[in-house]
């Protein structure tokens, strides 16, 4: 005998397993996109590393890697990210600050203004900053015009012109989400802070700062990453005194044709991103920040 509950929970199953076939054939471009874009080239990338440059497989790439000239160029590599992701915190933070405080009209005024670095190529932009660095440019030239040096500052072709072209670059997307996690921070919070007898001082950084971690955090990794893989500013405005690995990976396919190499570095990078990533995650907690940010 066949009860009608037995016949419902049949029913229920058959229509659970049609949804999820359903839903997994409406994902299944989705997957066919991201296997084809993300999986499939990091995996050719690490299949290349497997071969020295005579073709055979070898582990001889990642050995290279504990070599001094690619361990100082490493140094260097996470030297610049993080200095260039504290300067850009410096100037970004009081910037999205007073974005956010800014009436909306004024506000979206001068957004237009952090955005438009974008509207500029990358390279034009290192250019230019040549131009105003340089021993006879227009920085060093007001300097001493001013009497405030005697002798042009040097500020290219090493660190310092470096820092300051990657800081112009990056700014912007650790202001943009900032900005707009700032940007959704109900003023209530601070009012009621106010209400209850904490100064501007004390209401900013018990109420207004904790809720502004998800967006700074965010805008942090994004800066760093995106630091640690950057070529063209640091190409240009180091003048091959300041060397990072995406410089390494270049010069091992330009000069030496070494794909082997060239993809055990992108590897090595790759990975030691995502230990970054996992890293903060377990200094910072990430989740925690933006489940306690809703």
């Amino acid at each position: 005998m066949i009860f009608s509950g037995d016949i419902n929970a049949a029913s229920l199953a058959r229509d659970g397993r049609r949804e999820f076939y359903g839903m997994a054939a409406l994902c299944l471009p989705s997957f066919i996109l991201v296997f084809i874009l993300l999986i499939l080239p990091i995996g050719w990338l690490f299949w290349m590393s497997l071969f020295n440059a005579d073709g055979a497989f070898s582990a001889e790439n990642y050995v290279r890697l504990f070599d001094s000239t690619y361990t100082s160029t490493l140094v260097t590599t996470f030297q610049v990210g993080f200095l260039v992701t504290v300067i850009s915190v410096v100037l970004g933070y009081p910037l999205a600050y007073m974005l956010s405080q800014l009436p909306p009209r004024l506000a979206g005024l001068c957004t237009i203004f952090v955005v438009l670095p974008f509207w500029t190529s990358t390279l034009v932009r290192t250019y230019a900053w040549m131009l105003l660095l340089q021993r006879k440019g227009i920085i060093n030239s007001a300097l001493i015009s001013l009497g405030l040096i005697a002798d042009p500052i040097r500020m290219v072709n090493n660190m310092t012109g470096t820092v300051i072209g990657m800081v112009h670059i990056m700014l912007p997307f650790l202001v943009l989400p900032l900005y707009g996690v700032m940007k959704s921070i109900s003023p209530d919070y601070v009012r009621a802070a106010a209400n209850l007898g904490a100064g501007p001082t004390r209401a900013f950084w018990t109420i207004f700062l904790p809720q502004s971690l998800p967006g700074l955090t965010a805008g942090m990794l994004l800066v760093f990453v995106l630091c640690l893989g950057f070529y063209v500013t640091p190409a240009l405005l180091g003048g091959g005194r300041v060397i990072m690995w995406s410089m390494m990976i270049d010069s091992s396919i330009r000069l030496y044709a070494n794909w082997g190499a060239a993809s055990a570095l992108g590897v090595a990078l790759l990975v030691m991103t995502f230990c970054v990533l996992w890293l903060v995650n377990r200094l910072f907690g990430l989740k925690r920040l933006y489940g306690e940010s809703r």
